[in-house]
């Protein structure tokens, strides 16, 4: 997997790698940013400003244009990446995370501006503001509730999916910026469609793309140059051609312009009593989305870098980042999966380079709105084609196709998921896949009868050792899952299959229940009607090894007391043990 760019000499790891699991004090625990500067290191200041440099490049046109796409005006996709920025550099866990506008959100927010606003640039605004600040709430409440665990459902073959399927999304959305020509989007694959339709109609402008395939290549050929800033370098030198041959009159090159200028200003978002609903609903979308892809890409960039982010902090960081962005007249926000690569590969340590990055589009906004004005779209496209790129995950989804071919399968429908009907559908499917992956190890689990190898401790599955000695009259039962209402008849058929291969009539099964992890009702009852059965065939069915937790559970629903506490054994040795013993006397 690709790793970021300029590192610096021989400088020593930001954080030890178990970053999230020492308790530094409630100050630091809230607050990671004041924990990250207590351990900063003056080498890491250059890498932070040239990232910060390089990505603030990306932050004016992508906030502009998520700002149009959301339904608000161009200035305010500016100041929905001041704020966060900022503020997440404070409370946010990840070391280098860019928060801001974001394509999989738009459409969430444009669905609820546009039929509330009624064309009212003020009220759209507000409208905005005020998803941010509920997005906002909800993400810090779930945080502070330690809700942070859901992101565990996402395995790595589905993080790897959605991450490519995501980057094949990007890379796919630039690539009209680098013909010179825009459609609507409908989804990537057709998109990819309507832009292959385009080219061939002759709506791209040429001299405009060979200037941004010229960049791309710049980048990718600099990138090994770890000291030379190759995104910097290359925009830079994009930038002086496209002025300096007046590309945007000559050859009709778009170009970004000046930005508007004005910073944000504290501003309380007021609705209208019939907007709350919407809103609401609306807020709660989009924080769940957010979550979800920031909670992917925090897990992906903190693997890369050898580090443990905590989720329930990262809900904190990302909740309070957009609750700041919705009271200084920004919009809801989530983490970029274009941005941070660009972040990673421009040599970012910390999260001064979001910092930077916010306070360089700030002083554009005052100082300088014709700083950018010949920076062209198709360089731009470059820069986030190139970032794209180094999100891929092939190396190791090789790896795993060798040794568990069906997880390679789920992460390829995951990317594909993600590819034909966008990020939003596309993270609802990989959470759909990784429950059905969770539930299905339980539903259909491994177990099997249990005998005692000669030269070997323990009890253990027969298939594998054939030789294993059994009692006669007494079957050893191992259950390899929790019990529960999707497995529990597949349990008592596995029980009655095991009695009838059996090579002696059996007197007592027992249940080798340590790795059963629970039960529930349905589960519960299920063994009560198990009993019965065997009771009738003069079979009596006992447990060994029961973990406590579970032997509660089973008290609750008075099944211990049914069954009677002699036919719960703490260990396989002390069920053989007796079952010998009864059958002496």
């Amino acid at each position: 997997m690709p790793g970021s760019v300029a590192e610096a000499g021989q400088e020593k790891p930001l954080a030890p790698t178990n970053v999230g699991l020492t308790r530094r004090g409630p100050l630091a625990d809230w607050l990671p940013g004041f924990g990250m500067l207590r351990e900063y290191q003056l080498p890491w200041l250059r890498n932070d400003i040239v990232a910060g440099i390089v990505l603030s490049t990306m932050l004016v046109p992508v906030g502009i244009a998520y700002a149009v796409a959301s339904g608000v005006p161009a200035i305010y996709g500016l100041y929905a990446t001041i704020v966060p920025l900022i503020v997440y550099a404070l409370f946010g866990p990840s070391r280098i995370l860019v928060l801001g506008p974001d394509s999989s959100l738009a459409p969430i927010i444009l669905g609820v501006v546009l039929p509330l606003s009624s064309g009212d640039p003020g009220r759209a605004v507000a409208i905005a503001s005020a998803m941010a600040i509920v997005a906002g709430a909800v993400c810090i409440v779930a945080g502070i509730a330690k809700l942070g665990f859901i992101t565990e459902l996402l395995s790595k073959p589905i993080r790897y999916g959605y991450m490519n399927g995501i980057a094949l999304a990007v890379l796919i959305s630039q690539l009209p910026k680098l013909f010179g020509f825009s459609i609507e989007s409908n989804g990537p694959v057709r998109d990819l469609w309507a832009i292959g339709k385009a080219v061939a109609e002759g709506a791209a402008n040429w001299p405009g793309t060979a200037l941004g395939v010229a960049t791309l290549a710049l980048i990718l050929l600099l990138k090994a140059h770890k000291r030379m800033g190759a995104i910097l370098v290359a925009v830079i030198l994009a930038t002086l051609v496209a002025g300096w041959f007046d590309l945007s009159q000559r050859y009709g090159v778009k170009v970004l312009g000046p930005v508007p200028q004005g910073l944000p200003k504290f501003a309380l978002p007021w609705l209208q009593t019939s907007d709350l609903v919407s809103v609401l609903a609306g807020g709660i979308a989009v924080a769940i989305v957010a979550f979800a892809d920031t909670s992917v890409l925090s897990r992906t960039f903190a693997a890369r870098t050898g580090t443990r982010v905590d989720p329930n902090q990262e809900m904190v960081g990302l909740g309070a980042a957009n609750l700041a962005a919705g009271f200084f007249q920004g919009f809801p926000i989530s983490s970029s999966s274009s941005r941070t690569p660009v972040a990673e590969a421009a040599g970012a340590k910390t999260q001064i380079t979001g910092v930077v990055g916010a306070l360089i589009v700030a002083l554009v906004i005052v100082a300088a709105p014709n700083l950018f004005k010949d920076l062209p779209y198709a360089a731009l496209a470059a820069v986030v084609i190139a970032a794209a790129i180094g999100l891929f995950e092939f190396a190791d989804l090789g790896r795993i196709y060798r040794i568990q071919n069906w997880e390679f399968w789920l992460s390829i429908v995951c990317t594909v998921g993600v590819a034909v009907f966008g990020a939003i559908t596309g993270i609802g499917i990989a959470i759909v896949l990784a429950v059905i992956e969770f539930l299905w190890d339980g539903w259909r689990p491994h177990w099997a009868v249990l005998g005692k190898p000669d030269g070997v401790d323990g009890y253990h599955d027969i298939t594998r050792y054939p030789e294993a000695a059994t009692v006669p009259g007494l079957l050893l039962f191992r259950w390899d899952a929790p019990l529960f209402f999707a497995n529990a008849e597949l349990f008592n058929q596995r029980v009655l299959d095991a009695i009838a291969a059996s090579s002696s009539p059996v007197k007592r099964i027992v249940v080798a229940a340590e790795p059963i992890t629970s039960v529930d009702v349905t589960s519960a009852d299920s063994l009560t009607e198990l009993d019965k059965l065997l009771k009738d065939d003069g079979i009596e069915l006992c447990f060994a090894e029961l973990k406590d937790p579970v032997k509660d559970k089973l008290k609750r629903f008075g099944l211990l007391k049914e069954f009677g506490e002699a036919r719960f054994f703490p260990t396989k040795e002390s069920a053989v043990g007796n079952y010998l013993k009864t059958r002496r006397d």
